[in-house]
């Protein structure tokens, strides 16, 4: 115990040591690099700030002198007394100047005026020059189309003539080629086609021969004949089925009566079999009776399933 509270002592000590140590190290550092005047807030909290600071305005065009600042105003610049000689002067300047241009204003609109004149004059002169050609040639123009509307119309007449005339010769030659030729004459020969002797040209075709059309009217009685033959032998095909679809049933009738009188005889011997069963039954269950005479009760049967095991 004497040896762990000297050591303990010691221990303290030198811990003393080393804070007073560690204290002069801060202080000495502090005052060396951390003095108050190196801060970044130093001029919000120096005692001479007022002193060091400079006057809110030295002249007029100092740089300071922001318009949020509110150090001048209108009308209260130093140089008062030149600043209104000047402006007088700059008026005066200003006002001849307006005059001398709203003179020269005036002489330029008097200029523009006598050329705009000018100018509408002679403009009206070449336009009544320009509409007196116009008319000269638009009366031109008219006799010209004119005449050409006069030589068009005659030519449009003959040439109507002429057409007429060709139209009537055209008509009587067709009128005398169908009159000679093989159309109204109804010749048959002209309705051969050159892609076979059974085919024909449809626009000169007259219509079958007397030959042709027996021919077709026998085709069609055979017809007639062979559709009457496939009636009958679809109504003798249709007996047939019927025929068999009636034999079909009545065997099919006959084996459910078969399948009925079967179960109606198992039906019966089973019927025998549960009546000998039942009276072998009862026979069992009196003698059961007569030999079990100690019945179990309902207590008997509630003990079960009443524990773990």
């Amino acid at each position: 115990m004497r040896q762990n509270d000297k050591i303990t002592c010691i221990l303290e000590g030198r811990e003393r040591r080393d804070k007073r140590s560690l204290c002069k190290a801060i202080s000495d550092f502090q005052q060396h690099f951390q003095r108050p005047e190196t801060r970044r807030e130093f001029d919000l909290s120096d005692p001479l700030a007022l002193r060091k600071d400079l006057p809110a305005r030295q002249s007029d065009n100092d740089i300071r002198n922001t318009v949020s600042g509110m150090q001048r105003f209108m009308g209260e610049d130093l140089n008062l007394c030149e600043r209104k000689k000047f402006q007088e002067e700059q008026n005066r300047e200003w006002s001849l100047q307006q005059q001398r241009e709203w003179e020269k204003a005036r002489a330029h609109q008097r200029c523009a005026e006598d050329l705009y004149l000018k100018t509408r004059l002679q403009f009206d002169e070449r336009a009544k020059h320009l509409q007196n050609l116009e008319s000269a040639t638009r009366k031109a123009a008219c006799t010209a189309v004119k005449e050409f509307n006069k030589s068009q119309a005659t030519e449009s007449l003959e040439r109507k003539i002429r057409e007429k005339k060709q139209e009537q010769e055209d008509n009587l030659a067709e009128i005398s080629n169908l009159l000679r030729g093989d159309l109204l004459s109804e010749n048959p020969h002209q309705a051969a086609s050159s892609f076979g002797p059974h085919r024909v040209v449809p626009d000169r075709w007259k219509g079958m021969t007397q030959e042709q059309l027996e021919q077709i009217r026998l085709v069609q009685r055979q017809q007639v004949q062979e559709k009457l033959r496939l009636q009958e032998e679809e109504w003798q095909r249709d007996m047939e089925w019927d025929r068999r679809r009636a034999q079909t049933a009545r065997a099919a009738l006959l084996r459910e009566r078969r399948q009925q009188h079967q179960q109606r005889d198992l039906r019966r011997a089973l019927d025998c079999s549960n009546l000998g069963l039942a009276k072998e039954q009862r026979a069992q269950k009196k003698y059961m009776e007569e030999v079990c005479t100690n019945q179990p009760t309902e207590d008997y049967f509630t003990q079960f399933n009443t524990q773990s095991r």
